[in-house]
């Protein structure tokens, strides 16, 4: 298979950021890179414009970085408490996931991708406090507490009213006699 190294423009994720030269599949580069404007081939001409997005990227990275800083101290200061529906014993209606948590945080002015948030074990299904983890940066993550309360009191689990007979009392009643198979010969 043929290989070829183009420069890229612009980031693409799992393979590089702007002002990286990068080793792809020809067809990779020829059909999608080069023609979508994301990647130029490796020549002589285009040094000048390698640092020229270099430095560009440097910028952006360091203003990535403030900002992840920013955002992960205003977190820090916010308490996230979710009121949901339960039914006896407290047992939640749904769950929270990192969609609902995205959206809370909307409601504080914080905009966040979901794929940045982990739950760990997967979505929150009982009431209690439950912490998460942010990733705000590579090299900014936060912890995150949350509350899941209810919104209605909780209700005491009813009784069974009726129990399961016991096996005596079951022994007791006569059996039918179970019928042999005959024998065909």
């Amino acid at each position: 298979m043929a290989f070829t190294e183009v420069l890229l423009i612009k980031p693409v994720d799992g393979l590089g950021a702007e002002g990286e030269q990068v080793r792809v599949r020809a067809g990779y580069a020829r059909n999608f890179l080069l023609l979508q404007g994301i990647a130029l081939p490796v020549n002589r001409a285009n040094t000048k414009y390698i640092e020229s997005l270099k430095k560009a990227r440097e910028a952006r990275e360091s203003k990535d970085l403030e900002s992840a800083n920013a955002t992960a101290a205003k977190l820090a200061a916010l308490k996230l408490v979710f009121a949901v529906k339960t039914g006896e014993g407290g047992k939640m209606f749904g769950a929270i996931s990192t969609a609902e948590i995205a959206a809370k945080l909307a409601e504080h002015g914080i905009e966040l991708e979901r794929k940045r948030i982990h739950l760990g074990q997967g979505p929150v299904k009982v009431l209690g406090k439950h912490l998460t983890t942010i990733r705000l940066h590579a090299s900014v993550s936060i912890e995150q507490e949350f509350e899941v309360v209810s919104e209605n009191p909780i209700e005491p689990v009813a009784e069974e009213a009726e129990e399961a007979p016991d096996r005596s009392e079951r022994d007791q009643k006569p059996r039918k006699p179970r019928k042999d198979k005959k024998e065909t010969k």
